[in-house]
């Protein structure tokens, strides 16, 4: 409520909407998605490393532009745009659903698999190097 109701983080200039429904068990769809797991949306589960982190995604939001957090967009299924921010000192990922005149917190979580790590290095590096820039 504090970080994406009270107080609307912003990102690239545009303050962040909150999706809202459905709502699960009395919270809206984001908070649910940043603190359960589970491909299938009804069936999602609490996850205490994620709630014991529900205070991390605007921080990492609001300070995505200090260099310690890498930062990138991936196309997603339906043309969806996705904005990654990885705080990759501390294993944590934020994903930003970019709707062009909005953008919407879409879920939070910790990155425990060294695979997912090669995965998503990989992903910023090309990502970064098809526009040009080279990164680590």
């Amino acid at each position: 409520m504090e970080d994406f109701v009270q107080r609307k983080p912003i990102f690239e200039g545009r303050t962040l909407g909150l999706k809202r429904h459905p709502e699960v068990h009395g919270k809206e769809a984001t908070f649910w998605h940043m603190i359960s797991e589970g491909s299938v949306e009804e069936e999602r589960t609490p996850d205490l490393r994620r709630m014991e982190r529900i205070r991390w995604p605007a921080p990492v939001i609001e300070h995505s532009d200090d260099g310690v957090i890498k930062v990138w967009r991936n196309q997603r299924r339906r043309n969806e745009t996705r904005v990654l921010l990885w705080l990759e000192e501390l294993d944590y990922l934020v994903v930003l659903a970019d709707r062009g005149s909005y953008i919407l917190p879409w879920t939070a979580y910790c990155i425990d698999r060294e695979h997912k790590r090669r995965k998503l290095q990989k992903e910023y590096q090309k990502y970064w190097q098809d526009q040009g820039i080279q990164k680590v």
